[in-house]
């Protein structure tokens, strides 16, 4: 079992229990001894019951990432709400592996989660279950959800998986926005 870094344990020992894939807890901590607490859900339909006892805690949501874990054998979103308690930062992350996989909202235990789920729900296209305020923060509803989904990732890009035919392809698409 891994020692405990810094953290709170009855959070950490009821956040747990929905996290069994190998590797799906971990802890670590930087050279100042800041500790992070790492949690990978089994189910994206477990988010509540991971934001539950952060709240109840006293924890404060950071903020939420949304991001493609777009390899060729491996497509699927993850989605990852960062808190912060008591100094420690504890990071729940949720993979959206199946096209029609959603999370439930938080906002019930975090007002402030309304903003980055809407973000994550208008820029990547992530389902958020039960948000109550679903409507788009900026951009034009005419524009598609999902907008940042079909983005290719800088890593990605730099790996050589760009082509002249991407680049063709950007360039038409942008071409007929004009027109």
């Amino acid at each position: 079992m891994q020692e405990t870094i810094a953290g709170n344990g009855a959070v950490i020992d009821a956040i747990a229990p929905l996290c069994t894939g190998v590797n799906a807890v971990r802890h670590n901590s930087d050279t100042f001894g800041n500790g992070y607490h790492w949690f990978r859900l089994d189910d994206p339909k477990s988010m509540t019951k991971a934001a539950e006892p952060l709240a109840k805690a006293g924890a404060r949501l950071c903020m939420a990432s949304a991001y493609n874990r777009r390899q060729p054998a491996d497509p699927r979103q993850e989605i990852c709400y960062h808190f912060e308690l008591d100094g420690a930062v504890y990071n729940i992350t949720a993979p959206l592996a199946d096209e029609g996989a959603s999370v439930p909202s938080i906002t019930a235990f975090f007002a402030n989660a309304d903003w980055h789920e809407r973000e994550m729900m208008e820029l990547y296209g992530v389902k958020v279950s039960d948000q109550p305020n679903p409507r788009r923060l900026f951009l034009d509803e005419r524009k598609d959800k999902g907008l940042l989904d079909g983005a290719v990732p800088l890593s990605v890009m730099m790996n050589g998986a760009c082509s002249k035919d991407l680049w063709e392809h950007i360039l038409k698409d942008k071409e007929s926005d004009k027109a």
